[in-house]
């Protein structure tokens, strides 16, 4: 096995978040991109703030993997913020319905 000189510089680390584009994105890049669920994310951070603040998180990195075009990125992140958002506004109205019985 190889190994570099004690002088040479190590390769530099993968970077953790990926940069935007420097060109301006085309058409087809324009049609794949993955919904935020952005006012849903809204009710939800409402409704059940736990579970929206979560969603508030993965729809923005949603929007950075469409910027970057990082499809497979983002249509993950797309899903886990509609599932949040599902879970939030479900216990969301849970306790809201829970508490009008109870009282």
């Amino acid at each position: 096995m190889a190994t570099a000189p004690p002088g040479d510089p190590a390769e530099p680390a993968a970077p953790k978040n990926k940069r935007q584009l420097d060109r301006p994105q085309t058409e087809e890049e324009l049609a794949f991109y993955a919904r935020n669920h952005f006012i849903m994310t809204i009710f939800a951070v409402i409704l059940f703030p736990p579970f929206g603040l979560a969603a508030l998180y993965f729809s923005r990195q949603t929007d950075e993997a469409n910027k970057c075009s990082d499809w497979e990125g983002a249509y993950t992140n797309s899903t886990r913020t509609i599932w949040m958002v599902v879970f939030a506004i479900l216990m969301g109205l849970a306790l809201i319905y829970t508490y009008v019985l109870l009282i």
